[in-house]
């Protein structure tokens, strides 16, 4: 999801990334620009800045709605249609994990209502400073007026994401109730169903309009059927990553050929062993007992800063230890509430295996890539 995304910094503590969507954004409005005989490239980028803006602010009110439900928003990819929002679920307790569908609806529908106050807003800023300019009198968003184009823009952002066509909000409403009768991945899975078939509909009315009026609407028409499905299938890979997280145990996954070290091990002889093994962090163990971690990067920064010593003078002593039985949720849970990197599988106290970050997410997209061929399998 994130590798066809660009960063552009932090809002709130909140990372924003722009998908290169947007690009297809700004050569859309030049060309329809260029039909209509208004083609300039300042006036051209202020208004995909516009679009980007209300995008921004329709995906602060999902933040700030998820904020006030308890579940702090990590990321959000910004499209010309809205946004995907990836939220931290599993740094919430796993009795708060479970799906809530009143709280989903109150999260999508403060994405329409923040672009209908931007609008609100902006409309008496403008008519504050410049009475009369008749933002009201027609719907337009073009380069030749911004100000009515900033009004418009975001109400028909707030209009287009009514739509039930999952992600946008309405489609997430949509998910919301079929989910009262199954499953949060199930009832995904029929959300996305129904907004393929609507971006394909919106494609292809949009196609069939160009060739019959040669109008810009039909393009138009066209990227958003684009931008749409393209956004089902990121939050569809979403939820299947969500699933494999919540059903598939820690003993699935674990390194069960791994390397130790002791703590009265030299950190040259610690690093001798990380050259022949691929692990970057290390159990550290005392006879039966484990006793910390540590990791490649951590040997080589001690070695350069300190020269040759004991891992026991660098070992972190702040770990944590998984069961057999547990979720990968539970893992990534207690990875991230203490910026870990290295999870000791137990079972009686005795150490089985590990889980790294690393081969954490290597195995999870694996898992949700086989998960979904199964699927399809069975859908044949």
């Amino acid at each position: 999801m994130r590798s066809w995304a660009l960063p552009a910094g932090r809002i709130f503590g909140v990372e924003i990334r722009i998908h290169l969507t947007f690009l297809l954004l700004l050569l859309l409005v030049w060309l329809t620009e260029a039909t209509n005989g208004n083609a300039t490239p300042g006036r051209g980028l202020a208004l995909v800045a516009i679009v980007f803006g209300c995008v921004v602010f329709h995906e602060l009110g999902h933040a700030l709605a998820s904020y006030h439900a308890g579940i702090p928003t990590k990321a959000i990819i910004l499209l010309p249609i809205g946004g995907v929002s990836l939220v931290d679920e599993t740094q919430q307790p796993a009795a708060a994990s479970a799906y809530n569908w009143k709280r989903d609806i109150v999260i999508a529908m403060a994405g329409p209502a923040a672009n209908l106050l931007l609008a609100v807003l902006a409309a008496v800023g403008f008519e504050l400073v410049k009475p009369g300019v008749r933002l009201w009198s027609a719907a337009s968003i073009q380069s030749s007026d911004l100000p009515r184009s900033l009004v418009w823009c975001s109400m028909g952002l707030a209009a287009m994401n009514l739509l039930p066509a999952y992600p946008l909000d309405g489609g997430r409403v949509l998910r919301a109730l079929f989910s009262r009768r199954s499953d949060s991945f199930h009832a995904t899975r029929r959300a996305v169903a129904i907004s393929q078939v609507m971006a394909t509909v919106l494609m292809v009315a949009g196609m069939v309009q160009y060739m019959q009026e040669k109008n810009s609407s039909g393009v138009w028409l066209t990227m958003v059927g684009f931008l749409l499905l393209l956004a089902a299938q990121l939050e569809e890979r979403s939820v299947v990553f969500q699933s494999v997280l919540e059903t598939v145990r820690m003993e699935e996954i674990m390194l069960t050929d791994f390397a130790t070290l002791s703590p009265t091990d030299t950190l040259e002889d610690a690093l001798e062993k990380a050259v022949h093994s691929l692990q970057d962090d290390f159990p550290v163990i005392r006879g039966s007992d484990m006793v910390g971690v540590v990791s490649r990067q951590r040997i080589l920064h001690a070695l350069r800063a300190e020269g040759n010593g004991y891992v026991q003078a660098v070992m972190s002593k702040i770990f944590e230890v998984a069961q057999k039985q547990e979720s990968l949720a539970s893992a990534f849970r207690k990875l991230t509430s203490r910026n870990l990197s290295i999870i000791p599988v137990v079972e009686e106290q005795r150490l089985v295996g590990i889980v790294t970050l690393q081969n954490l997410m290597h195995s999870m997209a694996l898992l949700a890539e086989s998960k979904k061929l199964r699927r399809e399998s069975l859908d044949l």
